[in-house]
């Protein structure tokens, strides 16, 4: 395991420490404080989880795969389900289509959100793993709604090295959308990042935004391969799914960036928005720096989640 794997799962592990004495105390009570596998125990694995944030949806499922395993594997101990059950949790975490096509094809990726999650902070920080991994990047600052939005990204840009179209404050996204894609394609850039405005409270102006961007990509870029990443604040629980299900309405979401894991007691939220959408978990933010923006594995999360470090780990 590489050295920048092992600390981000030492961080991911700490960062998890709320969400572990949400969800994992409780469950180890629950397994040394029952004698027999009732309807009982049951019950109170499922209200920890739900209390968890882990959603109603995946809890049902973890559940229900749980009672299977233990008639299978014709377990009668309480305390000899707890691995059965971060097998069931695994399990309603992986979805099958986790590709990240964009990072080998010639593409175009939106990063949507409200603001404040994170947005145009997960744009910079892409932008610069993509630069590292010898992509030719360009940024567009497209949220020209927010105050200093662009300031903040051009930051960012020049962090990682990386050239930015922007435009003034106010200015139509889609003009500088326009312009951005001009640039990448003049220049032969590997992958075109752009950050949008954050706004769900008015869904009618933000899907016409985001249709007019994606009629001028369609039309001026034919054949790119397209992402689009809404990008959500982990601390804020279910919020987050809501806002997930809410720009799925206005855009085709094709994976998730979970921001601010770190310090949320909240952390279930990520099994709950793969379940309950099917969409996936592409990235999880633990920190800062570019470095605490990693791919998502839904098994290095459980495992950080209740603390199980892997063979290889325990190599290192």
């Amino acid at each position: 395991m590489s050295k920048e794997k092992k600390g981000f799962f030492s961080r991911l592990a700490a960062g998890l420490s709320k969400t572990r004495e949400n969800i994992v105390s409780g469950m180890d009570a629950i397994f040394s404080g029952f004698s027999s596998l009732d309807d009982d125990f049951y019950e109170e694995i499922e209200e920890i989880l739900i209390m968890g944030d882990l959603g109603v949806k995946a809890t049902e499922a973890i559940i229900e795969s749980l009672k299977e395993k233990v008639k299978e594997n014709k377990i009668k101990e309480p305390g000899a389900c707890r691995q059965l059950l971060i097998d069931s949790i695994k399990e309603q975490m992986r979805v099958e289509e986790t590709a990240y096509r964009f990072e080998e094809e010639r593409s175009v990726v939106l990063v949507i959100g409200v603001n404040g999650v994170g947005k145009t902070t997960t744009v910079g920080k892409l932008a610069g793993k993509l630069k590292n991994e010898g992509k030719k990047v360009v940024i567009a600052a497209a949220d020209t709604f927010r105050a200093a939005a662009g300031d903040q990204l051009l930051e960012w840009a020049k962090r990682a090295d990386v050239e930015m179209i922007g435009g003034q404050e106010g200015a139509d996204p889609a003009s500088v959308i326009f312009d951005a894609v001009s640039s990448a394609r003049s220049k032969g850039a590997d992958v075109l990042l752009c950050d949008t405005a954050g706004r769900l409270h008015n869904k009618k102006n933000l899907m016409e935004e985001l249709k007019k961007i994606n009629r001028i990509i369609d039309r001026e870029y034919p054949g790119v391969y397209r992402e689009t990443l809404v990008v959500l604040d982990a601390a804020t629980g279910q919020n987050a799914l809501a806002q997930a299900r809410e720009f799925g309405e206005v855009a085709d979401l094709t994976g998730i960036v979970l921001t601010k894991m770190d310090g949320t007691a909240k952390g279930g939220i990520a099994v709950a928005i793969q379940s309950e959408l099917n969409i996936p978990v592409k990235y999880i933010g633990v920190g800062e720096t570019i470095d605490d923006l990693q791919k998502f594995d839904a098994d290095e999360f459980v495992d950080a989640l209740f603390q199980i470090r892997s063979e290889e780990e325990a190599r290192c």
